[in-house]
Order: C-alpha cells, then structure tokens, then sequence
C-alpha cells in the first residue's frame, strides 16, 4: 500500500476512535485496536500505538471536560487503573484469547447495568458504598481485563463511575482524566518491549487528537440521558464485535 494511502488510513483510524473518547469518555482503543490490526500492523504493536495515543486524545477530552472532572475520586481510578494495567500487561498473552473475549462481554453487560442501576435497583443502589476500597479495586480488575486485549479500560470506565454515584458527565470526565495515566502506565510496558512502531503512531495520534476535540464539543451539547443511551448501546456493540472477532 502507498505511503499516503497508509497515512491518510492510519489519521481516518485516529479520527473516528478520537471523537467516541471524546464523546463518551473511553480510552477509544476498543475501536482502535481491531482498525489498526485490520490495517496491516502486528497486534502486540497495535495494542502499543493504541496505549501511545490515548494519553494526548484524552487529554484533549479532559481539558474540555475540566470543570466535570472529580479529581477525588480521579485519584483511586488512577492508583487502581495504573496496577491493573502493569499486571495485565506483564501477562499480556498467557490467558486465552476467547476466554478473555467471554469474560469481556460479560464484564461489559454488568457496567452497562451499572449506568441505570440507581434507577432499576434504587434501595440497593443507594447501598453502594463509592469507598476508596471499591473504587480502586473495580479499577484494578477492569485494566487487568482490558490491557489484555490491548484497552486501558477506558470503556468501562464511565458505566462503573456511573454505579459509583457519579453523573454521567462526571463520569465521562473523570474516566477521560484517569485514562491518561492509566494508559501512560500500559504504553511503558509495549515500549519497553519494542513493540511501538513510531510513524503510524504519529498519524493515529493527530487524528485522534483532533477527533477528541470534535467528540467532547458534541458531547458537551448533548443531553445526559442521550449520552448514557449512546455509551450503553456503544460498550454492547463493542463487546460482541470483540467476541465475534476473536471467534473468527
């Protein structure tokens, strides 16, 4: 393929996993991931130019996101988000691929759920306790899982903070804070295992980047309840298309 085919290929990629990050506070590597290993790239330097770029497309969602950012509880997602993601990647490969694909879709059913839970279960949900113990802990498993297939655990991020009490613009914003960090934690691990490739990197990163941007405007002008629809109806169609891919 030609170098401006890959190029122009590789910035369409960015844009389009750019503005969901930016729109519904995910990592946007569910989407990432399965385009650039469709593209041509090895997986294991797919699942390291998606960990690179989600660093700068979430910052730019963050930044827009600011004043919906609860730095409280920001920082339990990030000591647990940067764990998971250290663990997960060291054992990067050892579980099975399709166990780790059911395992998924299971786990990304229960935060849907978790999105309506104050409103299907509201005595229970008011037992939820957001403690530093849950918050840390659910963040934990959730990169454990995900930096397995190459996410920074972005996507279940803003269904889980939902379950934690948070609005959904809370969510959104503080998922889109925490993932800068988390990912940051993941992409070390790939670089340091020469997986990075630098020049599609670099195009995936400016589209995302700008997509971001476009995402979080929408985001922004879009009612919350349109918002939690759109994240459940996405985190669904993204499980079972990880499903199906890997049973293919």
């Amino acid at each position: 393929m030609e170098p401006i085919t890959l190029m122009i290929m590789y910035l369409l990629i960015g844009l389009f996993a750019g503005s969901m990050s930016g729109m519904f506070g995910i990592g946007g590597g569910s989407i990432r991931t399965p385009l650039l290993y469709a593209a041509g790239l090895p997986l294991l330097s797919a699942f390291g130019i998606n960990l690179i770029v989600i660093p700068f497309s979430s910052l730019v969602g963050a930044i827009s996101h600011r004043k919906n950012i609860d730095l409280r509880i920001a920082r339990y997602v990030i000591i647990g988000g940067i764990l998971g993601t250290v663990a997960g990647a060291l054992l990067t490969g050892l579980i099975p691929t399709l166990l780790l694909a059911i395992i998924f879709v299971i786990v990304s059913i229960i935060t849907v759920f978790g999105i309506y839970f104050d409103r299907i279960l509201p005595e229970i949900a008011q037992k939820v306790n957001p403690s530093t113990k849950n918050i840390v802990g659910g963040t934990f498993f959730l990169n454990f899982l995900t930096i397995m297939r190459g996410g920074s655990g972005g996507s279940l991020f803003p269904p889980f903070l939902r379950m934690m009490k948070l609005n959904i613009r809370k969510a959104i914003a503080t998922s889109l804070f925490a993932t800068i960090f988390t990912a940051a934690a993941g992409a070390t691990v790939f670089y340091s295992r020469g997986n990075i490739m630098f020049l599609p990197a670099l195009w995936v990163t400016v589209g995302s980047i700008i997509g971001a941007r476009i995402g979080s405007l929408m985001s922004l002008k879009t009612k919350p309840t349109w918002l939690e629809v759109g994240l459940s109806v996405f985190i669904v169609i993204l499980a079972f298309a990880v499903l199906i891919k890997t049973i293919w």
